[in-house]
């Protein structure tokens, strides 16, 4: 199996795996929880294969996906891992709400840290960020959890770039986690660049196109009615009729190259930069391997040029998320001095 190397994660310190483990799946929207035994024995696998960067949130389950790692992290496992999870999508009442004021923020830091059984969390996203609470108010909470160490470095999930500079002018963003895969490319053209400007970290989730770039069409006719993907605008029918040519021709190049269309998109992603860490999920160990082993395709500039060729955009159809669902594209704040007037 591949040897996992190394990575500093932005410039604030944080050293992870080149490549982490979303564990979204095993406990939700991609159909019902996975069986916890199998679940532990995986995230224990993938701590002993070199996969240390573990990435989880608290509304995966709500809550049960934390309480899973917890379960897993125990008995010295631990200080093997860079643990993160996020905060800020709440559902109360049965509706779902975006939260990044400071009494939320505090209260759901305190949950996941008893959750997941820890002291300090090493890395804490924003999930989504809150739009009626200026930035400022939300990492300046942050900042405070940093002084009382109960996490050691402040994260951001799908926020722009504007919202990424003011985060980072009151306390030094070390992450921000964004979908970026060959078939979602819409954070190029300023979130990468402010990124790597300010000098924080990417971490790209959904690398494997939430699983379309592993198996094609066929992985859309096998999904459970509990499984979100079925919902999604890019996996409905008349879309994946178009979306299948990308599929096709991923899996065309990996046969020449001969590795498997997953090892392929997942290289892409690594060939972004060294600054640049993904986080595919899995629930199967075989598929886990397989990932792994994307850390020794190298490609070429003129594979990469191919890559890039069937990735341009207008190439893909439908949106990433049905529209009610909020990205980096409504993910600008107030002004500070709103909230201070009030």
């Amino acid at each position: 199996m591949a040897k996992v190397r190394r990575m500093k994660l932005g410039s604030q310190g944080l050293e992870v795996s080149a490549q982490g483990l979303g564990c979204m799946g095993m406990s939700a929207f991609y159909g019902p929880p996975k069986p916890e035994p199998d679940m532990i024995s995986l995230i224990h696998h993938a701590i002993d294969s070199g996969v240390t960067f573990l990435d989880t949130s608290d509304m995966y389950g709500p809550f049960t996906n934390e309480i899973l790692l917890g379960k897993a992290l125990k008995d010295g496992v631990r200080e093997k891992v860079e643990l993160a999870t996020k905060f800020g999508i709440n559902f109360a009442d049965g509706k779902r709400e975006i939260r990044g004021d400071p009494q939320y923020v505090r209260a759901t830091c305190e949950g996941s840290l008893k959750r997941l059984g820890i002291n300090c969390i090493d890395l804490y996203y924003q999930h989504r960020i809150d739009t009626r609470v200026p930035i400022e108010v939300t990492v300046g909470e942050l900042k405070k959890l940093v002084e009382e160490g109960k996490i050691k470095y402040i994260g951001l999930s799908e926020a722009s770039a504007a919202t990424i500079r003011r985060a980072h002018a009151v306390h030094p963003i070390t992450a921000i986690q964004l979908e970026w895969s060959l078939w979602s490319r819409d954070v190029e053209e300023d979130i990468i660049p402010t990124c790597r400007e300010l000098g924080i970290g990417i971490v790209a989730y959904s690398p494997l196109g939430r699983g379309f770039l592993s198996s094609g069409p066929k992985l859309v006719e096998e999904l459970s009615k509990e499984d979100f993907r079925k919902y999604l605008p890019r996996f409905q029918p008349e879309n994946v009729e178009h979306n299948k040519t990308i599929f096709e021709r991923v899996s065309e190049i990996a046969a020449r190259k001969g590795c498997t269309p997953s090892q392929l998109a997942l290289a892409w992603v690594h060939h972004q930069g060294s600054d640049v860490c993904p986080i595919p999920g899995t629930t199967k160990i075989e598929n886990f391997n397989q990932n792994i082993g994307a850390l020794s395709v190298k490609l070429t500039p003129e594979e990469m040029a191919e890559l890039e060729s069937l990735a341009l955009a207008g190439s893909v159809k439908g949106d990433r998320y049905e529209s009610e669902v909020s990205t980096w594209k409504q993910s600008d704040t107030p002004p500070l001095s709103s909230w201070e007037a009030t």
